[in-house]
């Protein structure tokens, strides 16, 4: 099950963003997996909550959004859902030599969520914070 190396590797990931940012908590964790990363949204649910325990992960909510997988022809530039098992032969002129996947391999943060727990007025919430992926995760 290698939904446990990529929950690990994303709690690892958090955990150090949020250290550089000075958060104790991290309360949710959004990411975009494609239909052809291999992943089982499930299985990495469940792998994610096991490997966030005694970190400053524990209880975060994780959002995983599903990208369709798409493919466009280079002789013909037709696009299309590849779906799954994958159909890579254009649809529209029958080629297959020239597919190229446009969509669907994406396994990325895309924003991490958390409060900050630093002193304040008790009927004041913390704020909480929303790191963007930097330029070389996008």
């Amino acid at each position: 099950m290698h939904e446990m190396s990529i929950a690990m590797a994303v709690v690892s990931q958090v955990e150090e963003a949020a250290a550089a940012a000075g958060a104790h908590t991290v309360s949710a964790v959004r990411l975009q997996v494609g239909e052809l990363a291999g992943v089982v949204p499930d299985a990495l649910a469940f792998c994610f909550e096991l490997a966030c325990a005694d970190t400053v992960l524990e209880g975060a909510a994780l959002t995983a959004e599903a990208v369709p997988a798409r493919a466009r022809c280079t002789s013909c530039t037709g696009e299309w859902a590849v779906g799954m098992p994958p159909d890579l032969c254009c649809p529209a002129c029958g080629g297959a030599t020239g597919t190229e996947l446009v969509s669907g391999r994406e396994l990325r943060i895309l924003d991490v969520t958390w409060d900050d727990d630093g002193p304040q007025d008790a009927a004041v919430p913390a704020p909480a914070h929303t790191r963007q992926p930097i330029s070389e995760e996008r």
